[in-house]
C-alpha cells in the first residue's frame, strides 16, 4: 500500500508573459529546493517532486497573463537554509525582494519564510514550518 499523498491541491498555475524566461527562472529557484521538472509542453512546464504541482505557462485563452492581488504561491521546504537557498536563488536568477527569510511570529511560532516576486511579478513564498518551535 502507498502512502496517501498529503497535499490538498493538486496543482496551480501562474501565467507568463514570457514563457522561456519564467521557465529559466523557476527552473533556478526550484531546483534549489529540490524541485525538478516533470512535464513540458511547447508553452507550459510543470514541476514537482512526483508530479506536476506547479505549472508555469501562456495564458491558454491567448490573453495577456496579469497577477492576482493577494495571490501568492509558497513553496513548503524542510529547513531554514532551503528557505534562504530558495531566496538566494530567485534573486540571483531575476526577482525582486518581498520579505527577507526570517520567522513570521504572527503566522505562528514555527513559521519561517520568504518573499519574492516572479519576474511576471507573481507573489511567491518559500516556508519552513519548524515542528520544534510548536506550542
Amino acid at each position: 500500500m502507498s502512502e496517501e499523498n498529503p497535499s490538498i491541491i493538486s496543482h496551480v498555475s501562474v501565467g507568463t508573459n514570457d514563457f522561456t524566461k519564467a521557465a529559466a527562472f523557476y527552473d533556478a529557484v526550484l531546483s534549489a529546493i529540490g524541485v525538478k521538472r516533470v512535464l513540458e509542453f511547447e508553452d507550459a512546464v510543470a514541476y514537482g517532486k512526483v508530479f506536476p504541482e506547479f505549472w508555469v505557462q501562456a495564458p491558454i485563452d491567448g490573453k495577456k497573463a496579469s497577477i492576482g492581488n493577494g495571490t501568492h504561491f509558497a513553496f513548503m521546504v524542510g529547513s531554514r537554509d532551503l528557505v534562504h537557498a530558495f531566496y538566494d536563488a530567485a534573486l540571483k536568477a531575476g526577482a525582486k525582494d518581498d520579505g527577507k527569510p526570517g520567522p513570521r511570529p504572527h503566522y505562528g511560532a514555527p513559521y519561517y519564510g520568504c518573499f519574492a516576486r516572479d519576474p511576471d511579478g507573481h507573489k511567491i513564498e518559500a516556508v519552513f514550518w519548524d515542528e520544534t518551535q510548536a506550542g
